[in-house]
């Protein structure tokens, strides 16, 4: 008789992660008659100005702005600015996921797939790849006569934590906190810490890996090779601060260092083995301890 598989999970931050830069970016703010520059300066500015939470803030701004250019916000049309949303290498056409399952499944994994953004849900749910996850968990707005009126959910740095919980215990929805309050016994919860996978590309993602790696799964840090403005001391530091497990570049292809890294994990996951040693695509010392 062949063994239930054990249910895991692969956790990805979107922007800078699945696809490069923002998706507001690449035609809602230019829509809008802005650049991007101008769009997260103003952000910034009224932000401190009104001593304000920054993606409430950039939501508020979107209605704002789109108000003022005339277009209405809609599900339909937060889902168009979504479609052509530029995916790393390798997961055009979803081969990415199609390979990992099919190697964890292999291995005695059920291996689930989702999304946990600050961006605009509508708007990964209009990307190519958006039915390979199993939930999608992401800043949405609410909507009266089928226009965006409110920011009804908000995903900031901190509050992205709450949802690896949501998800360790079964729950697909944002407003359930009774649920996700309530004692649940671990070995009652569907998805253990240590079957989780977090990908993410930096500062804002740091609470989640934190949590993640701290609750006994695994955090990887990945970053756009191709950008020359990139900070790479922010990745050294969060090597150093202990904050992930792994750092490679976003390339989703056969045989990448990520792939390699993660079909790594996936095998720690099925022989039920502790944590893995710190490796990594760049130069660094393995963690002491």
């Amino acid at each position: 008789m062949v063994s239930e598989l054990k249910r895991a999970a692969m956790i990805y931050d979107f922007d800078g992660t699945l696809a490069e830069g923002n998706l507001q970016e690449r035609s809602f703010i230019p829509e809008v008659g802005m650049t991007k520059e101008a769009f997260w300066a103003e952000v910034k500015a009224r932000k401190q100005a009104e001593d304000a939470d920054e993606i409430l803030t950039y939501m508020h701004l979107m209605l704002e702005k789109a108000r003022l250019a005339g277009l209405a916000v809609t599900k339909e049309a937060l889902r168009h600015h979504g479609e052509n949303a530029p995916l790393f290498p390798g997961l055009a056409g979803k081969v990415w996921f199609e390979r990992i399952n099919a190697f964890a499944a292999q291995q005695g994994i059920a291996l689930e797939h989702y999304i946990l953004s600050s961006g605009i849900e509508e708007m990964i749910l209009g990307c190519p790849i958006a039915d390979a996850f199993e939930k999608v968990f992401a800043s949405k707005f609410i909507y009266e006569d089928g226009e965006a009126a409110w920011p009804g959910v908000a995903i900031n740095y901190t509050t992205k934590t709450q949802y690896v919980f949501r998800i360790n215990k079964g729950i697909s929805n944002h407003w359930d906190n009774d649920k996700l309050n309530a004692f649940t016994a671990e070995s009652e919860r569907p998805i253990p810490f240590e079957r989780m996978i977090f990908l993410g590309d930096g500062d804002t993602d740091i609470p989640t890996m934190r949590t993640v790696t701290d609750k006994g799964g695994h955090s990887v840090a990945v970053y756009d090779p191709s950008r020359t403005d990139r900070d790479m001391s922010k990745v050294h530091r969060l090597i150093a601060d202990r904050r992930v497990d792994f750092v490679a570049p976003a390339d989703y292809r056969e045989k990448s260092q990520l792939e390699i890294i993660v079909k790594g994990i996936v095998g720690r996951m099925a022989r039920g083995c502790s944590r893995i040693a710190l490796v990594c695509s760049m130069p660094c010392s393995r963690r002491a301890g």
